[in-house]
């Protein structure tokens, strides 16, 4: 890393910077010529930055500038908690237009809002100890079982991780992310990437379609020894036995047996962190 640096500040000793060249630009006088779009800067062209052609250069900033700044902050490792946008906190109501069933049925999930929240104190509780280099809890950043993931940390005086994106609801990180780690992306692919890069473990919550999708990208990847094994911690057996039925799955031959060994079912916050801390005895 200081290696890096000390290069990257002789280069800019020798060659003009880009926010010197944005200033100057800035300063030029009106014409028909430095007034067109042609004549601005590529990289300060938003316009030309979100042309279709311009994707391949899109996923890379994605790609680098969550990477670079949580290496600039010494982020080593990280805990991922996975779960549902819609469930609430404990005696509050949802405010988004459900019917009466689907609230009661969310505030009966309820109970996994703090299950997330105090999951996350204990992990932060040792993560504090490496100055919050390693163990870091790691969300959507959204609402739901994402924000009691980082409100635990937040509870703690930790630091947590969100990784949000854009979308036509629920499009903001919650108020417990530490500011200078939370991060937007337009790719869903990415943000994936960034989920995994660090993950020591991931835990999965109650959740809908992108809960389920984010968990089966990681069974698939450790399945395939694309990721190296990590432990992968569901939380709420009683949530998700009967919407996903794993030993039918092996049953019928189209996974192993010995795959559902990729994954533990844990009922209580301090029996995933103990597994995780057995598993990198």
């Amino acid at each position: 890393m200081t290696d890096r640096r000390n290069s990257e500040r002789r280069i800019g000793k020798i060659f003009r910077s880009s926010e010197e060249d944005i200033a100057r630009v800035e300063e030029m006088p009106d014409t028909p010529q430095t007034v067109h779009p042609a004549y601005r800067l590529a990289f300060a062209d938003q316009d030309f930055l979100t042309r279709e052609e311009l994707r391949p250069v899109r996923l890379q900033l994605e790609l680098l500038k969550p990477e670079m700044l949580l290496d600039e902050q010494g982020i080593e490792s990280t805990v991922v908690v996975f779960g549902s946008a819609r469930i609430p906190e404990p005696g509050k109501k949802s405010e988004r237009d459900y019917s009466e069933a689907t609230h009661q049925a969310l505030a009966t999930n309820s109970k996994y809002y703090e299950m997330a929240r105090e999951f996350s104190r204990i992990v932060t509780r040792d993560s504090k100890k490496t100055d919050c280099k390693e163990w870091v809890i790691c969300s959507g950043g959204g609402p739901g079982i994402m924000e009691a993931a980082n409100r635990g940390a937040d509870d703690e005086g930790g630091c947590s991780i969100a990784l949000n994106i854009v979308l036509p609801f629920e499009a903001w990180p919650n108020p417990y992310v530490t500011p200078a780690l939370s991060f937007q992306f337009h790719y869903f692919a990415i943000r994936k990437m960034h989920f995994l890069m660090r993950a020591k473990a991931v835990c999965i919550f109650p959740g809908g379609f992108g809960t389920l999708d984010e968990f089966f990208e990681v069974l698939t990847l450790i399945q395939t020894q694309r990721v190296k094994p990590m432990p992968i911690l569901i939380f709420g057996k009683e949530f998700w036995d009967p919407i996903i039925n794993f030993k039918a799955l092996a049953d019928q031959g189209t996974v192993s047996h010995s795959d559902l060994d990729l994954f533990r079912f844990v009922d209580t916050p301090e029996e995933g962190w103990q597994i995780i801390k057995d598993f990198y005895a």
